[in-house]
């Protein structure tokens, strides 16, 4: 069993594991205790009160980041024709029908967020099995799936910081939603969009606590938990 470094050690020394810390408290503490010299990743993980295993269950959503996510997306558009010169305006980084899905077959996935028109995902879809586990598949309900017309919005969103998330089979969802270096209000801003997200998109089916549990942490930090109630009041914000 792999043991932590002294580095995280001394992070976590400084969380109080048993304190429910406000958003704005956890993230200043984040900040405030970070000892790598990369700019880490601020990601909110929720511990949801909803059984994945039922399709009526599912939690699933976008969010558009207000503030961004100071990450470089690589967008890959499945279209021809004039979809695909729509694409290429747009400034999606690959572009592409038969020869995309030929490259995905060959190993290749070097792209972060695949969108797709309806009429060529009857050769996408044959990707399903590369590209799902992978959460690369374009979908109608991530809203990756789009017209011709659409292209160019959605290609723009997720410029400046569209963020897909999906209840996962031990019923958390994972968002990222900013940088070390954005600034307090920043970071609170886009979690309050996050936290929004999730409660706008409650299954009509769930019952009893929907968000039983919250963390906040940095890609090599400690997590720090979060009261819900603090959390969800958030989206007032938005």
């Amino acid at each position: 069993m792999s043991k932590h470094g002294k580095n995280y050690n001394i992070v976590a020394a400084q969380i109080d594991r048993d304190t429910y810390y406000g958003p704005e408290e956890a993230i200043d503490l984040l900040k405030k205790t970070a000892t790598v010299r990369f700019d880490e990743t601020f990601e909110l993980h929720l511990r949801m009160g909803v059984d994945p295993r039922h399709a009526d269950q599912m939690v699933r959503g976008v969010v558009l980041m207000p503030r961004g996510t100071g990450k470089v997306v690589r967008i890959l558009v499945f279209a021809d024709g004039d979809a695909a010169a729509l694409a290429e305006e747009a400034g999606a980084d690959f572009v592409g029908l038969d020869e995309m899905v030929d490259k995905i077959q060959g190993g290749w996935t070097d792209f972060d967020m695949a969108i797709a028109i309806p009429s060529a995902m009857g050769k996408v879809g044959r990707l399903g099995r590369v590209l799902g586990p992978r959460g690369l598949m374009p979908s109608p309900k991530a809203g990756t799936i789009v017209q011709p017309g659409e292209i160019k919005r959605v290609v723009e969103e997720a410029r400046m910081g569209r963020v897909e998330y999906r209840v996962d089979k031990t019923s958390n969802i994972h968002i990222p939603f900013g940088k070390r270096s954005f600034a307090v209000d920043a970071l609170v801003e886009n979690l309050a969009a996050s936290v929004d997200s999730v409660v706008r998109n409650k299954p009509s089916s769930s019952k009893g606590a929907y968000i039983r549990k919250a963390y906040l942490t940095m890609t090599m930090s400690p997590a720090v938990r979060v009261d819900v109630n603090q959390l969800t009041a958030l989206r007032a914000l938005t």
